[in-house]
């Protein structure tokens, strides 16, 4: 599997359409693949303007992104991209009975050498595998958001997944520019996000005592822990919806009643407010999106 041509990528959302253009820019042939003719546009619209961006601004030659873009394709059909993939990443909705489903056709519509892969950071890929004719090829490859920027990838093996695997996977996240994290065996949450939620819990708590306010609390990370974000910003930056729907999975894995979302989280996911896609999260940042400017974001607010 050291001969991977040939990527798919399934979910044209925001973290399929970026693993895609970096597939391409990594020198795979890659397919973006959505059943939303629609997704797939605005994924092509907001890939373009990144591109622009960045070459804009130095962080890319033109011939570069021209060549990654004759490389990627927008397809709904998905069957016949599928059909000659060698290794397949999946980066769709977060639900456990979709993607079962899903990995079933993965399976029946792929060649029997290709690897299937799961973004997903919640779902552990044990939980799909036997889904599949093929457990010892499916593994989690977790990327991070924004995928064109972060460099962390883990790697995360089932019980059966073989070794081959695992270093295939390892070797396709490497060649995309990626530092690879390689998990000895799954665990919900992996590493970088388990960190990330003892920091959240811990800030939620101080916030939520009164200790400090949550714009103090950001302020202690990025000027006394050299974060570049502080732990509110970046519930804001990856929603709260998502925050709240990987806690309530945590929770449908492991039963452990510390899993679930914080009360806190739980009261602006209820009220819609998800951070920089809505407008307002625990920061209000206008009817544009962008500028940071304090808001309320709950009764402590």
């Amino acid at each position: 599997m050291s001969d991977v041509d040939q990527i798919c990528v399934i979910g044209s959302g925001t973290m399929g359409a970026q693993i895609g253009l970096v597939s391409a820019l990594a020198g795979y042939r890659t397919h973006l693949i959505d059943l939303s003719q629609e997704q797939l546009d605005a994924a092509r619209e907001m890939l373009t303007k990144r591109t622009n961006r960045d070459v804009e601004k130095g962080r890319r030659t033109q011939s570069e992104v021209d060549e990654a873009w004759s490389r990627l394709s927008f397809t709904a059909d998905r069957d016949a991209a599928l059909s000659e993939a060698d290794f397949v990443i999946e980066a769709a909705v977060e639900d456990l009975g979709i993607k079962r489903e899903l990995f079933a056709d993965l399976d029946r519509l792929t060649p029997e050498h290709a690897i299937l892969a799961t973004n997903s950071s919640n779902i552990v890929s044990s939980r799909i595998a036997d889904a599949t004719s093929r457990p010892e090829k499916v593994c989690n490859m977790h990327f991070f958001n924004p995928a064109l920027v972060m460099k962390c990838v883990e790697v995360v093996p089932h019980e059966a997944t073989s070794k081959v695997t695992v270093d295939a996977a390892v070797t396709v996240a490497e060649a995309m520019g990626k530092s690879v994290v390689r998990l000895n065996r799954e665990i919900p949450g992996f590493v970088a996000n388990r960190l990330l939620n003892a920091l959240r819990r811990e800030a939620l708590d101080l916030y939520d005592a009164g200790i400090a306010s949550f714009e103090d609390i950001d302020t202690a990370a990025k000027t006394a822990l050299g974060h570049p974000m502080g732990p509110f910003e970046i519930m804001d930056l990856v929603g709260i919806d998502v925050v709240h729907l990987i806690r309530l999975a945590e929770y449908e894995q492991t039963g452990a009643p510390e899993a679930l979302p914080h009360p806190l989280i739980r009261e602006l996911y209820e009220a819609g407010r998800f951070g920089r896609k809505s407008g307002r999260g625990w920061y209000d940042y206008g009817d544009e999106g962008a500028g940071v400017s304090p808001g309320a974001a709950s009764s402590k607010g």
